[in-house]
């Protein structure tokens, strides 16, 4: 192995003649927490049943061998993925993760996820947490939007009760919970009235988050179309961005997959931090259409972090990741993804933001242009590579290796025990 340390005493020394502190860019990234969505390790597939498939307008593709089945499963290789990245984590659950499987939707309770909140404490990590509107049999046609009172009023009380666990959570692991509601709810064609659902949603979200509960930050997010509602979703983003602004009770999602491919997330950070508090940002990388690719360090990515960090939001924002690709090893696809995550923010933060404005306040932009491009070159991976050593995390490829040893000690006894079952 080369000489980190070295490496870093050149980058530092290099990244000193723009005017970046890299030690002060490494702390920051650093303290930012990043949310690592459980989802991954298991196709979304929840522990409440073994028989239901996946609705709701989404699909997990691929049959990669050796996903989790259980709490103990699940856990290890959250745990296992969660030594490759460095930084402040969460961990981000769905409600139908509750450790008792005995419960419905409308019945889950805190209890149901003491053990998660007691291996999220062994981790010194957060939690996040999801309502789960799909893959149940009255999520068949609609949930918050129903037409039918009954139907409606399930979703809503399981909303409820997950706002009230969230709180536990946050309560439990002594740091701030993020809940977020997102709904399937839409349709293939176009309906008629297509006022009365979203009507129907505006009452469901006023009743779910009259309470106000200080250690939850909640959110709602908004779809472009799935698998089933290509032609109309009843929380489009222009709904949930007016219920934002008109209600100011829970802060707006923006996920990267859930656009028109041709708009990009990074372009709509500026505009609404105008008007709302904050946002959550769940990051994927969407290939045609919203398919929750594992997140890469490319263009957007890196685009979303540069944006964040020229506004110097930060302390506004909350990220996650949000993918499951079922075609490749899980707990290299939840490594992948955070560390890239996490390496486009370090690389932002590296930027000469003070000195870029400052060009560009005087119209200078031929030299702010040319620093920026000259820029791209610097020799960030020897920062990055400091950072995770310093960290206690594999530096370079150097996981790789070990994460497929994971695989074959630990997970693929999971195809032997199937055999035998």
């Amino acid at each position: 192995m080369w000489d980190i340390q070295k490496g870093y005493e050149l980058a530092k020394e290099i990244y000193q003649e723009i005017g970046i502190d890299i030690d002060r860019a490494i702390e920051i990234c650093d303290q930012m927490p990043l949310s690592i969505h459980c989802w991954q390790g298991d196709d979304c597939t929840g522990f409440e049943s073994k028989s239901g498939g996946l609705t709701g307008g989404i699909q997990a593709t691929g049959n990669y061998p050796y996903k989790a089945r259980n709490f103990e499963e699940l856990a290890s290789d959250l745990a296992q993925a969660f030594s490759y990245v460095p930084g402040e984590k969460k961990v981000n659950l769905h409600a139908f993760y509750l450790d008792d499987k005995k419960a419905d939707r409308n019945e889950i309770e805190p209890q149901h996820f003491d053990r998660w909140i007691e291996w999220a404490n062994k981790q010194s990590i957060g939690m996040d947490f999801n309502g789960t509107f799909f893959s149940h049999p009255l999520s068949k046609d609609s949930t918050l939007s129903s037409s039918d009172e009954t139907v409606r009023r399930f979703w809503i009380e399981h909303a409820v009760r997950v706002r009230k666990i969230a709180a536990y959570m946050a309560e439990k692991t002594g740091k701030t919970t993020v809940n977020n509601i997102w709904i399937p709810d839409g349709s293939k064609e176009v309906p008629v009235d297509t006022l009365s659902p979203r009507k129907r949603l505006a009452e469901s979200l006023d009743e779910i988050l009259a309470v106000k509960y200080d250690s939850v930050v909640d959110c709602v997010e908004s779809k472009l179309f799935g698998i089933g509602s290509e032609a109309y979703v009843v929380g489009s983003h222009e709904f949930y961005m007016g219920y934002v602004l008109s209600r100011n009770n829970a802060l707006l999602t923006l996920d990267t997959g859930h656009f028109h491919p041709t708009e990009a997330v990074s372009s709509k950070i500026s505009p609404l931090l105008l008007f709302v508090p904050g946002l959550l940002l769940h990051l994927s990388r969407p290939i045609r259409w919203d398919s929750d690719h594992v997140v890469s360090f490319d263009e957007e990515t890196r685009n979303i972090m540069g944006e964040l960090v020229r506004l110097n939001v930060l302390d506004r924002v909350h990220m996650a990741l949000d993918y499951f690709d079922a075609s490749i090893n899980r707990v290299m696809a939840l490594a992948i993804g955070a560390r890239n995550a996490r390496k486009a923010l370090l690389e932002a933060l590296l930027t000469p933001v003070g000195r870029l404005i400052e060009l560009e306040a005087k119209g200078d932009r031929s030299t702010s242009l040319a620093l920026t491009e000259e820029w791209k070159a610097m020799p960030f991976s020897l920062v990055w590579d400091y950072y995770c050593a310093r960290k206690g995390v594999p530096v370079g490829t150097g996981w790789i290796e070990d994460a497929k040893e994971y695989e074959q000690q630990t997970m693929r006894k999971r195809e032997q025990n199937e055999r035998i079952l």
